[in-house]
């Protein structure tokens, strides 16, 4: 199949850091181009990938303080894309709502992965746009009628992930996101004060959360309990997840997947999470970790986590979250699309597909 991947510009694929879309699409891309399929990968000009890289800037937006308008570089990205649109068997859309209208207007069929949640706002155009092809990455984050193709969950390579079959000495607890209300990391210092444990905290700070993290945040941080280690690569992630005695997940909001959460399971490390969004999809409660009803619960649940067979968590992502079971499900699913299979409604036909 000829494949075009459609990256935000945000980050680099893959991110040097924090990015799990990015992170997501590397894995998709290059997997992709391992099995034979001609892949061109839309992104960022610092991207590095298998596939062919077409870029309408030169590095991560995130990273050039001179752009001031991202919706001006997606849209040249996407007129690059869709002038192109002949060239494809399909295209692989992962920038939200921004492709829907350019792909109503050409043969070529895309398909849109779904990575975020749906707003009061996005609703109206997804809506009406209804009849395009979706894919979700968990069942709990369709909240809006749409022409599924399937749920297809994110994949990591577990090999990038070593296994620690014993946390590091003295224990500690970790959390790894965005510092922003609904990743819940002011839950996480409650949690560790509560129970005396240290807290180990990394991800990027966004400008719009910064008044939460100066707030909420900062003052909590000691450098003994409570520590930020800032952003870190993709080792220094491996080594705070896998030498910790577990992971939380105290999210405040619907996660749509949540990456962390497999990521900390590879290298052996439980996570606590709150029952919200994809959690009951991700975790194995009372095996790869616990699903909470509150922020007390998640604290009580510490000692019994400690209990739970690192191996074990391991062997689920391996088992559940890999890149090759991923790919199956994507490459299922645009190989039905380009079938073009039209029921009576003049919707393409959505078979359940779910990996």
């Amino acid at each position: 199949m000829k494949i075009a991947q459609v990256a935000p510009l945000w980050e680099r694929v893959p991110p040097p850091t924090y990015g799990g879309i990015e992170l997501v699409v590397s894995h998709l891309t290059d997997e992709l181009v391992r099995r034979g399929h001609e892949v061109t990968l839309f992104a960022s000009g610092d991207s590095q990938t298998l596939a062919n890289l077409e870029a309408v800037y030169p590095r991560a937006l995130r990273l050039d303080p001179h752009v001031k308008e991202y919706a001006v570089y997606e849209m040249l990205e996407l007129s690059q894309v869709y002038q192109r649109a002949k060239d494809f068997d399909i295209i692989h859309s992962h920038v939200g709502i921004s492709a829907l209208s350019l792909a109503s207007l050409v043969p070529t069929p895309t398909v849109h992965t779904l990575h975020g949640s749906f707003t009061n706002d996005n609703r109206k155009v997804y809506s009406h746009h209804q009849k395009q092809p979706y894919i979700s990455i968990s069942n709990a984050q369709r909240q809006v009628d749409l022409n599924y193709f399937g749920t297809v969950y994110n994949g990591i390579n577990p090999d990038d992930y070593p296994f620690k079959a014993q946390p590091q000495d003295p224990e500690y607890l970790a959390f790894l996101g965005r510092f922003s209300p609904e990743k819940g990391p002011h839950h996480a210092i409650a949690i560790a004060k509560q129970t005396g444990w240290r807290l180990k905290m990394a991800g990027k700070i966004d400008a719009v959360d910064s008044k939460f993290f100066e707030q909420e945040i900062a003052p909590h941080i000691d450098g003994q309990q409570i520590q930020y280690l800032g952003e870190v690569n993709h080792a220094e992630k491996a080594e705070l997840l896998g030498n910790a005695a577990i992971t939380l997940f105290p999210i405040t909001w619907q996660e749509p997947f949540g990456l962390v959460m497999i990521e900390s399971m590879a290298t052996g490390t439980p996570v606590i999470a709150m029952n919200l969004g994809s959690v009951p999809e991700v975790i194995a409660h009372g095996e790869t970790g616990f699903i909470c009803q509150n922020y007390e619960q998640m604290a009580q649940m510490i000692p019994q986590a400690l209990n739970l067979n690192r191996q074990t968590c391991r062997q689920y992502v391996e088992n559940k979250f890999s890149v090759s079971q991923m790919v199956n499900g994507y490459e299922a699913v645009y190989e039905q699309i380009i079938k073009g299979r039209i029921n009576s409604n003049g919707r393409i036909h959505a078979a359940k597909i779910q990996l």
